[in-house]
């Protein structure tokens, strides 16, 4: 699976909005600087995220964006989904956008990735907004120290 810009861009303020729970509203230009972020790009995923009840906008000179629904109500897996799409790393192993493929009948690696679709789906749908809040930032020597069962890595 990978992330799309939007998806990416629309976790980074949901988190924001997150952290900052309960303090007020941030102003649209706040949360495009502190995220590093297009501002025009994010007023699009901000009205996206308001659609879904996610957050609401308050409006005037102390206006902006909050989280409308509590974080421990959000999952990792609604917020993917609905602007990346599948999770599913091949289509024929997909749920949601799940395109047929020549080779299904005898196709003898497509049980491992539907195995990475289950663990991938599992994982994303338990895991709310408030537990990743909680945890802390991954470091660059966590990236560098996985573990592979065979081969060089992934």
């Amino acid at each position: 699976m990978k992330v799309s810009k939007k998806t990416d861009y629309a976790l980074r303020a949901l988190f924001t909005l997150v952290d900052h729970r309960g303090s007020g509203p941030i102003p649209i230009r706040e949360l495009a600087r502190r995220n590093d972020v297009p501002k025009k790009f994010l007023e699009q995923i901000m009205l996206d995220l308001k659609s879904r009840g996610w957050v609401d906008s308050v409006a005037g000179v102390r206006g902006g964006y909050v989280l409308a629904k509590s974080p421990d109500k959000i999952t990792m897996g609604e917020v993917v989904r609905h602007f990346n799409g599948m999770l599913a790393p091949l289509e024929c192993v997909s749920v949601s956008e799940y395109k047929r493929c020549s080779q299904e009948p005898v196709c003898r690696f497509r049980r491992v990735f539907l195995t990475a679709r289950n663990t991938v789906a599992e994982l994303m749908d338990k895991t709310t907004l408030a537990d990743v809040a909680k945890g802390m930032p991954v470091t660059g020597a966590e990236i560098l120290r996985g573990v592979f069962s065979d081969g060089d890595g992934i």
